[in-house]
């Protein structure tokens, strides 16, 4: 099970890594076409475009996956086909009704957002970016009912390649309708955002290509396992298995909601928040630009893994956990708390010890970009143990604790934005998102150790581990930064990025050995990194 657990979340992992990584390189020319001004009225669209897809379809890959695995595990492949069948046109639907609700609510939206006085840009700029931005939620329904099938039967390559593809063609047309209209046509930066937010509705259609071409290849897999079966027709009817779904959907539906929802909660607070301590305009909708897109789409890179690990998760927990097998419940558990705290503590601290040369390489020198990130960094830590923890609440059928820990924690978020803003300015809005969080997340980790009886001393061990290690490998990380500061000036994007390499990988080596020599990455990642290492010489401990 670990060894396949840990394949399905490498095979989604490199698939959003190199999407990420498209995801974000592609904003540093599409930061010089736009502007530093206009970064703000970019999120402006897609916060609202987040919020609508997540309640639309967020659920949808998980829930399917989750009721496919469930009911293949116990011999019964037909009943997963036929939801997927009778799905295809509801998910279509859907996928319209979201579209006219998003398109006609951009004006009363864009009210919310913004203020009638307020200078950088109009109700109009607002709504009109919302509009073309709504087109997207056409297609995105569909994509995801066949992607969480897909997972279902433990097939991760579809959803990852499907997922590189859709961002490529996205960024291919955001870069290319960007440069045409501000450097050919010379338009505005304005129109060129325009262009650039309908280019997630060309990039969902490259998507659902992928995945037509992934259901012609598979398809004689599924009607192999569903002719041998012994069963080729379904008796569970289509109410019971919309109820099934509903279930599942709601709760990650709300899931996937939680972070572009705390962005929206910035978006409406933010700039009245500081207005009221004597900040303008202007600087607010640029601090808020930073905050929620220059530095959130380098923050969220390690969230990756997460990403992955809950989507591959749900199914194996749920089918042992339907099989009441709990041993491996908890075998599960304890591999990917592990190694989520392994990958992802060095990522985040190290993008804040590093977060000046950051900032440079991908948009500017900035001091207050820097700053930003630096202080934002860290909580994706929390942004990564979120969905694992949703995700296995969601393994073991505890739907409603996920949506009360969730609203909870965007309670807690609500609460504590606008007087924490007032405060401490941006990083009042960074820490009112680390206690929102934390506090679903700690109710998360409560309700599995009293539903599983979870317990485990070698995580906490191996995580007080992690953190030490990591302790030293930022202490040489930021030796080595100091010095090669010293030695030169770093005043160019090649210099920003010679820091980063170099301090990188050293970093990585140390603590690659270090973990090595104790054993720690030997036992987390199984058999054949064992075998790979024996030849170098560390033995197992």
């Amino acid at each position: 099970m670990a060894s396949n657990l840990l394949k399905g979340t490498m095979i989604l992992t490199v698939g959003l890594l190199l999407s990420r990584i498209l995801g974000v390189l592609y904003v540093i020319p599409f930061y010089q076409i736009i502007g530093e001004e206009y970064i703000a009225l970019y999120q402006y669209a897609y916060t609202p475009y987040s919020i609508m897809l997540a309640i639309a379809v967020s659920g949808v890959p998980v829930a399917v996956s989750k009721f496919v695995s469930k009911y293949n595990a116990l011999g019964d492949y037909a009943t997963g086909r036929k939801l997927m069948k009778s799905s295809m046109l509801l998910m279509s639907i859907t996928g319209f009704l979201g579209f006219l609700i998003l398109f006609f609510l951009a004006d009363p939206i864009a009210h919310m957002i913004i203020k009638d006085d307020e200078a950088a840009f109009s109700l109009n700029d607002v709504a009109s970016v919302i509009k073309y931005v709504s087109f997207a939620v056409i297609v995105v329904p569909l994509m995801s009912l066949i992607r969480g099938f897909f997972q279902g039967y433990q097939h991760m390559t579809p959803t990852a390649v499907s997922q590189l593809w859709e961002q490529i063609v996205r960024i291919l047309f955001v870069l290319a309708g960007g440069f045409f209209v501000v450097y050919i046509l010379n338009g505005t930066e304005k129109t060129a955002i325009s262009f650039a937010v309908f280019a997630a509705f060309l990039g969902a259609l490259a998507s659902l290509g992928v995945l037509y071409w992934y259901w012609k290849k598979l398809k004689p897999e599924f009607d192999l396992k569903l002719n041998d079966s012994g069963s080729p027709r379904s008796d569970v009817s289509l109410k019971n298995i919309y109820k099934e779904i509903l279930i599942y959907t709601v709760p990650f539906a709300l899931v996937g909601v939680i972070n572009p929802l705390f962005q929206f909660i910035d978006m409406i607070t933010f700039n009245r928040a500081m207005s009221s301590i004597g900040i303008s305009g202007d600087i607010s909708n640029t601090l808020l630009g930073m905050l929620n897109y220059s530095t959130h789409k380098l923050v969220m890179i390690p969230v990756m893994l997460a990403t992955g690990f809950s989507m591959a998760l749900i199914p194996f927990i749920t089918s042992y956990y339907a099989k009441q097998d709990f041993v491996q419940v908890r075998k599960s558990l304890d591999q990917s708390f592990q190694i989520l705290l392994f990958l992802t503590v060095p990522a985040a601290m190290g993008i804040a010890v590093l977060s000046g040369d950051f900032y440079h390489l991908f948009y500017e020198t900035s001091k207050t970009g820097s700053t930003v990130l630096a202080h934002y960094a860290p909580v994706a830590i929390l942004f990564a143990l979120y969905p694992v923890t949703t995700a296995i609440l969601q393994g073991i059928d505890r739907q409603k604790l996920i949506i009360l820990n969730l609203l909870l924690g965007i309670l807690t978020k609500l609460l504590l934005n606008t007087p924490l803003i007032k405060a401490f300015e941006t990083d009042g809005a960074i820490l009112a998102t680390a206690c929102g969080y934390l506090v679903a997340i700690g109710l998360n980790m409560f309700a599995i150790r009293k539903t599983l009886h979870y317990k485990s001393t070698m995580v906490i061990r191996r995580s007080i581990l992690i953190l030490i290690v990591n302790a030293f490998m930022l202490t040489i990380v930021f030796v080595i930064k100091l010095g090669l500061e010293n030695l030169f000036v770093i005043d160019s994007k090649m210099e920003a990025l010679l820091v980063i390499m170099v301090c990188a990988s050293i970093g990585a080596v140390f603590y690659g050995y270090i973990t090595l020599r104790l054993g720690l990455a030997q036992k987390l990642f199984g058999e054949k990194i064992t075998r790979f290492t024996k030849k170098l010489g560390f033995k197992e401990k």
